[in-house]
């Protein structure tokens, strides 16, 4: 098999992107069904979506692999093997879209010997659209804001601009979760251990006690909460309980931006990308100073079913 175009690649995700968008704009998600409870929603949006990206890329593709959150049903489908393959997120964000808030992005990813190496995210109603390949960057390209109105009875000409990640460069230092703003999320695991660990670290991050980080964010989107990190505009995300089709795109956007993914428990230097804990810290000096401070604000560890160490760990015990 002949090795990957990457930018052939990175372009092509970039025409399905701005297709599915049109698809997620345009709809009215009129039937709404829940997964694994009621705060883990599905429409038929997200399948239509990612229907017609499967489509797309096997017709483009057909030797690569296809792994996506409405095709994988079970924890051992969703585990990312060494071949190439194309991760994808039809909707990051479905709660949101439910709701109308405009915090959504169709996540797409390339990733080759379990290495994510080409990232798409792309919020249609924004139209922002966050881009990179490995080794050569991360991008915003988005409308450029009209310096001035129009005249009455003339269109809005709008302009595409790319801006090189993060924003402000050098990236400014990090100087510690006291100043710093933080995004989480509480995912669709609202009891047990994971949760209870979940809310002990969020209340020593937030709280006068603990680290007392300037703020926290819950968002929606774990793909869109990586590129807020690649931008600069947050300063870290931690999460437990998403799946590499959440975070593979954001994960190359984020890492080429500067930005460091590790495990989202303490000491964990190296992480899969299906591992389903993650921490993401945005570059700037004192970024490993900043990761081992929020290890050491965590209350306990998270382990998910479906992550790739312990789907591998039931495999070997099979053989």
């Amino acid at each position: 098999m002949a090795e990957p175009n990457l930018q052939e690649i990175h372009d092509f995700l970039i025409t399905i992107a701005r297709k599915a968008g049109q698809m997620i704009t345009s709809a009215n998600p009129s039937t709404v069904d829940t997964k694994k409870n009621s705060s883990d929603l599905v429409t038929e949006t997200d399948k239509a979506v990612e229907d017609e990206v499967s489509s797309s890329l096997k017709a483009a593709y057909p030797s690569y692999k296809f792994l996506g959150e409405e095709s994988s049903p079970t924890p051992d489908s969703a585990l990312l093997t060494p071949a190439p393959t194309f991760i994808v997120d039809p909707i990051d964000g479905t709660t949101n879209f439910v709701h109308a808030w405009p915090y959504i992005s169709i996540s797409l990813a390339f990733a080759h010997n379990l290495v994510p190496l080409v990232g798409v995210v792309y919020n249609p109603f924004t139209q922002q659209l966050y881009h990179a390949i490995k080794g050569r960057g991360a991008f915003l390209t988005a409308p450029q804001i009209p310096s001035s109105f129009p005249k009455d009875g003339e269109a809005v000409d709008a302009k595409y601009v790319s801006r090189r990640l993060p924003f402000r460069q050098p990236a400014p230092p990090l100087q510690g979760l006291s100043t710093a703003l933080v995004a989480v999320e509480w995912g669709n695991e609202r009891r047990g251990s994971n949760w209870e660990t979940k809310t002990k670290t969020f209340n020593a991050l937030a709280g006068e006690d603990g680290s007392m980080v300037q703020s926290l964010r819950s968002l929606g989107s774990a793909a869109l909460n990586a590129c807020g990190v690649a931008a600069g505009t947050l300063d870290a995300y931690w999460e437990g309980g998403c799946w590499a089709w959440d975070i593979a795109a954001g994960w190359v956007v984020a890492t080429e931006a500067g930005g460091k993914v590790v495990g989202g428990n303490p000491g964990e230097n190296e992480v899969r990308v299906d591992a389903r804990r993650y921490l993401v810290v945005r570059g700037g000096k004192g970024q490993d100073e900043m990761i081992r401070e929020f290890w050491s604000q965590m209350k306990g560890t998270v382990t998910y079913e479906g992550s790739g160490e312990m789907e591998l760990n039931k495999l070997q015990l099979k053989a």
